[in-house]
């Protein structure tokens, strides 16, 4: 272990960031009253130039109006590349209240975006001396977010959260697909009898956004799955995320709520077993041992942290 300790995640569940654009208030009520641990009222790519005005001021509505229960209310703003992102924070943090917890900062690219947004936010915080200070999620979907992508991490002390935002990301990348998450058709190998083996073009970057959120005590988040009529690709996706670390998934559908919590929320046997590990570490420990065999399996001091870290997440679910 370094010297220096990686700090830890924000210790609260993220399983599943369900989106719904500032366009349809009509859908806000039923955004809160989901299962989803997390709820992204949307002011960019789902809502068309000509209504971010009204969606702003329905999201403020919203945000004032509704309750919203227990969970991480996030809303995302426009690009810093666009003439909306000044007025999206100056109007949410001067005519909503303290239901608002995070504003989502889409298609970061450096650490200098993350302090420009950072410093509007601290003098409208205290313009209107507002108590509870905002946190920021961001979204790695370009080349150069992921090329920056441990300097975004440790720009701000706000930061609490970071995704991988596949289709723009593909875009600005110049990969050769239309599709939003999972496996593409193209990115395959040949095995020696000429077979497919599909392969998963997103590892990359989820890794890399992985490895800046652990370094920097953030929370790493899957982005979106497009095809909501494929519940199983959804499924796929999720777990490979989750087994390289990744805490939660986006839902762009309902329906994705309930994949998302299953995936992202450890089962009985995981927990189980996680906790006959530390059992048995703990009985090796007693007798001077560092290590043991359960189930045939060399386990030590590493099998223990593995443990804990499911066992830790069963525990942030059930609050």
């Amino acid at each position: 272990m370094s010297f220096k300790v990686q700090p830890n995640s924000p210790a609260r569940p993220n399983r599943c960031q369900l989106f719904g654009p500032g366009s349809r208030p009509q859908i806000f009520e039923k955004m809160a009253a989901s299962a989803a641990d997390v709820v992204n009222l949307d002011l960019e790519d789902s809502v068309s130039p000509a209504d971010k005005p009204q969606a702003r001021l329905n999201i403020i509505e919203g945000l004032n109006d509704i309750d919203w229960g227990d969970k991480t209310v996030s809303v995302r703003i426009n690009g810093l590349d666009t003439e909306f992102w000044y007025r999206d924070v100056i109007e949410l943090l001067e005519k909503s209240g303290d239901r608002i917890d995070q504003i989502m900062i889409p298609k970061v690219g450096n650490a200098g975006d993350i302090y420009a947004v950072d410093a509007l936010v601290s003098a409208v915080e205290m313009a209107k001396g507002r108590k509870k200070p905002i946190n920021f999620e961001v979204i790695i979907e370009t080349a150069a977010g992921l090329a920056h992508v441990e300097e975004i991490a440790a720009a701000s002390p706000r930061l609490q959260a970071m995704s991988l935002g596949a289709a723009d990301y593909a875009a600005s990348m110049g990969m050769q697909t239309t599709g939003i998450g999972g496996t593409q058709d193209n990115y395959y190998m040949l095995d020696n009898t000429g077979a497919h083996l599909v392969g998963d073009p997103w590892h990359a970057p989820i890794v890399a956004i992985v490895a800046a959120c652990r370094t920097h005590g953030l929370l790493p988040v899957d982005g979106p799955f497009g095809d909501f009529s494929d519940d199983a690709g959804f499924e796929a996706q999720a777990r490979r995320s989750a087994t390289l670390g990744m805490v939660g998934k986006w839902a762009i559908h309902p329906k994705q709520v309930a994949l998302a919590n299953t995936v992202f929320t450890p089962s009985e046997a995981q927990l189980t077993e996680a906790q006959d590990i530390l059992d048995t570490m703990a009985e090796a420990t007693k007798t001077g041992q560092g290590a043991a065999v359960y189930k045939g399996r060399l386990i030590d001091l590493a099998s223990i942290r593995q443990a804990q870290v499911i066992v830790g997440q069963a525990q942030l679910v059930k609050g």
